[in-house]
């Protein structure tokens, strides 16, 4: 790997900045949909939308479908032994590059993100090896992989595409869940994410015909994140805001990784629509399974998260609508009392304090708890811990 750049060597052509008759088009929309600038939307598939180089865009499932198993086909796992591996200098640029050279005899240059993986292992900070001489580097790797290792082993994820490479460096056990399974699963249950029920999201509902530019199909050689959306089949919500009636998207955020830069995970939600910028709006009701990448996360995967995607993606909108009406009907004797026995008394008022804000009255029933509970969440600025509060709140659509 170079030292001194990332390994991944191609300009990331970012998508086009916005055009002042775009925004104009936007606000005007904004305006009829009467949304307020107060915290109801979710910036994840924003996030994604905003950084991602054109070639990591994908137009259906099925290009990323057919781009991971063609990965897959290239590249195999290997455990072995620090006491047979080695990292030594190339031989076309030994001061700047290196190679993980295995018992074969074959060198395999690894990426920046295996380089700083490889670091990790061998305990030492990824940053000082890069300004170091590329033997002088080798060295202290080697001497951390057998010297400085409880364990013996690593895993290697090797890829062949013209050239040697070394995806990730992982301990022996790393259960690995390969993307090519996952969007396996996901077109067997929802199709390519273009002309099905399940697709790409439109813009502030309205359908789109899927650009590189739109797209919220995304995939790198270190994860992937995926948006889709049920707007045909909208679920319908009594007394959804200003006492009047509204409808709901279903929507899916599916991510994983590889070479272990992210768990794996599912989120599911409900949601008005997602706008030109891939903010999603109007948010509630989000659960989130999540699988770290540890020895049994292969079988979790099949016996958890698919039964959970088939059950979510093939599931009728009755039975959301009739918890939310459920929910909606369900008045409360004592909402502080309810608030604090749910999330603790510290919080209450400000729960209480976001509903009115946002809704402009007070909390009355156990659907006004879950809305105010998801506003609030949106306000959390770690996520694992914003995740659980907003999945202490999903629970509050059963009684």
């Amino acid at each position: 790997m170079r030292k001194d750049r990332p390994a991944r060597e191609r300009v990331k052509a970012r998508t086009k900045p916005r055009t002042r008759k775009h925004t104009r088009k936007k606000n005007e929309i904004m305006r009829t949909f009467q949304i307020k600038n107060d915290g109801s939307a979710e910036y994840r598939a924003h996030n994604e939308w905003a950084k991602r180089p054109e070639d990591e865009r994908f137009l259906s499932l099925t290009e990323m479908q057919e781009h991971f198993r063609l990965v897959r086909s290239r590249s195999r796992q290997v455990v072995a032994s620090t006491h047979q591996v080695k990292v030594q200098p190339q031989d076309a640029d030994p001061v700047n590059a290196l190679e993980l050279v295995g018992p074969n005899g074959h060198g395999y240059e690894p990426t920046n993100w295996s380089f700083g993986q490889l670091a990790t292992l061998a305990g030492a900070p990824a940053g000082y090896l890069r300004s170091l001489p590329g033997p002088m580097a080798a060295d202290c790797i080697n001497y951390g992989l057998r010297h400085l290792r409880s364990a013996e082993d690593i895993g290697c994820l090797l890829y062949a595409n013209g050239k040697n490479e070394l995806r990730a460096a992982t301990g022996p056990n790393y259960g690995r869940i390969w993307n090519h399974q996952v969007l396996d699963a996901l077109v067997h249950y929802v199709g390519d994410g273009i002309t099905g029920t399940w697709k790409v999201p439109g813009e502030f509902g309205k359908a789109i015909t899927v650009t590189r530019e739109n797209t919220t199909l995304y995939a790198s050689d270190r994860d992937m994140f995926i948006f889709l959306a049920d707007e045909d089949n909208r679920i319908t919500v009594p007394n959804r805001r200003d006492g009047k009636d509204g409808t709901m998207a279903k929507g899916i955020y599916l991510w994983n990784s590889e070479v272990g830069s992210k768990t794996f995970g599912l989120g599911l939600f409900a949601f008005d629509f997602a706008c030109c910028n891939r903010i999603v709006w109007g948010m509630e009701g989000y659960r989130e399974f999540k699988l770290r990448h540890t020895i049994s996360a292969p079988d979790r995967y099949l016996e958890e998260i698919r039964p959970a995607l088939q059950s979510y993606a093939n599931a009728s909108t009755r039975g959301i609508e009739d918890a939310i009406r459920d929910a909606q009907a369900d008045k409360l004797a004592d909402v502080q009392e309810f608030l604090a026995n749910r999330f603790g008394p510290r919080i209450v008022k400000t729960i209480s304090d976001t509903h009115e804000l946002e809704e402009g009255r007070p909390i009355e029933t156990r659907w006004d708890v879950v809305t105010a509970a998801t506003a609030y969440a949106r306000g959390i600025p770690h996520q694992d811990a914003r995740v659980d509060f907003e999945r202490e709140a999903s629970k509050l659509l059963v009684r």
